[in-house]
């Protein structure tokens, strides 16, 4: 019998003919760049993300100090409306050789009652600042970056230990300002560089009525230079606002706090820094004040390249100033406490 004429027969040897065969394996060829078009560029490793970015930013370690600290150049910028530290925040305790029971002013209706107030206090200070613009004029350049920052600085007297009058605070001065900072580079001799300059707009009252109350207004110019990173030097001057006899409560305050500010800092090591702040009256009446700083870092950053922000923080002011309250009244004040430098 043919399987011709047998269709089951001859479908039935077909299947079995057909399990009996194995496929080849399909090995595709690889494709070119010419068949798939441009090869995509490989995304880096995270790895590498992430060393990128420590090298950014106001943390950036290959940037100089006062330019991670006003942002001055596009890789220490870190954008508009972040927080950040300004003066230390701390928490001291202080003795002094005299304390202001009653303070008075020139002006009428400014002497305050005595109170028995004590020369061991606590002095709280909170500061903080944010950029609040960017790129004014600096806008055409790829490197360099101008800004405006609001701050606001608090500082409070606080009568711990007086428990018999109920342990006031006894003065808190308010200080906002407005700060424009031009990046100012230029090198300077014996290895120092300007770094920025900039003029500011300042209020500093302490928020009391008659016969306490205590104000002025200032436009402030500065300029700092830096020589690498172990010392920085800042200047100020300033002229005060002019205001009505009849509203000023301390018609000579220029004349004991001054009329212009030098700072400097050290950075003996990585952990230890020492500062001081000069400042004078540039008249015939020599008055001001000067304050010397050491301050010793406590802990570790978040990085090998960083200190930590916490500092062990000692203080010796002599002169006027020290608060608004005692704007006019000369005493020597050692402070120690903890501070949080540009958090």
């Amino acid at each position: 019998m043919h399987l011709t004429d047998d269709n089951a027969a001859r479908l039935a040897c077909f299947d079995r003919w057909a399990q009996q065969q194995t496929a080849p394996p399909f090995n595709a060829p690889p494709a070119s760049a010419s068949t798939l078009g441009p090869v995509a560029e490989e995304t880096p490793a995270p790895a590498t993300l992430s060393a990128t970015s420590i090298d950014k930013g106001c943390r950036n370690p290959h940037q100089s100090e006062l330019s991670r600290y006003w942002e001055l150049e596009a890789d220490s910028d870190c954008g508009t409306f972040g927080i950040r530290g300004y003066r230390p925040i701390s928490l001291s305790l202080i003795g002094s050789d005299s304390v202001n029971t009653a303070p008075s002013t020139p002006a009428a209706g400014h002497t305050a009652t005595a109170t028995p107030y004590g020369e061991t206090e606590t002095r709280i200070q909170l500061s903080v600042r944010t950029k609040i613009a960017q790129g004014l004029l600096t806008r055409d350049s790829p490197v360099l970056r101008d800004s405006v920052w609001f701050g606001y600085t608090q500082q409070s007297y606080w009568q711990l230990f007086s428990g018999d009058i109920s342990r006031p605070f006894r003065t808190t001065d308010h200080e906002p300002e407005i700060i424009y900072i031009y990046p100012t580079d230029a090198a300077l001799p014996n290895g120092w560089r300007l770094r920025y300059s900039g003029i500011s707009l300042n209020h500093q009252s302490n928020g009391q009525t008659l016969p306490l109350s205590r104000s002025w207004n200032r436009v402030i110019l500065m300029a700092g230079m830096e020589k690498d990173d172990r010392f920085t030097l800042t200047g100020k001057i300033w002229q005060r606002l002019p205001e009505n006899a009849g509203d000023d409560d301390n018609p000579d305050i220029s004349d004991y706090i001054g009329r212009a500010e030098l700072s400097g800092s050290w950075n003996v090591n990585r952990d230890n820094t020492l500062g001081f702040t000069l400042r004078h009256s540039l008249n015939d009446v020599t008055r001001g004040s000067l304050r010397l700083e050491w301050l010793k870092a406590l802990g570790s950053g978040k990085d090998s390249n960083q200190r930590s922000g916490l500092r062990f923080h000692t203080q010796l002011f002599s002169g006027y100033g020290d608060s608004l309250v005692d704007y006019n009244r000369q005493r020597t004040v050692l402070s120690i406490g903890l501070s949080l430098v540009d958090w």
